[in-house]
């Protein structure tokens, strides 16, 4: 349990928080984890915001938002925060297009925490 809780401290998630939500089961954690990057929220948020669709970009995002939260994703859930306030306001989109590529970075970086998790086991 040490190298598990080592690698989401060094990723920048808060592990006793997260693992209280999973009943602190790691196989638990890692399914619903795995189950993430099957979620096509991400596409359907680069889709509405290439078309203008800021209503379904606000749709998208705000369900990443939660869903990244409950996974104890600390710096995704800020990128994808980082949009999800503008399109609640309808500000217009000054640069939207750079907020997606943050929250891009921000799944290959919790990609390679979900790989280090795997490995750690």
């Amino acid at each position: 349990m040490g190298e598990f809780r080592e690698i989401f401290e060094v990723y920048g998630a808060d592990y006793n928080s997260t693992m209280a939500r999973f009943m602190g089961n790691e196989a638990m954690y890692l399914k619903f984890l795995d189950m993430l990057f099957k979620d096509d929220n991400l596409e359907k948020l680069g889709t509405a915001l290439e078309q203008q669709d800021y209503e379904a970009a606000f749709a998208a995002a705000h369900t990443l938002k939660g869903v990244v939260g409950n996974m104890g994703l600390t710096p995704l859930f800020n990128a994808v925060c980082a949009i999800v306030e503008p399109l609640r306001k309808r500000e217009a989109p000054e640069d939207y297009n750079g907020l997606y590529q943050m929250i891009q970075t921000g799944f290959l970086q919790a990609d390679e925490f979900r790989k280090k998790l795997k490995e750690g086991r």
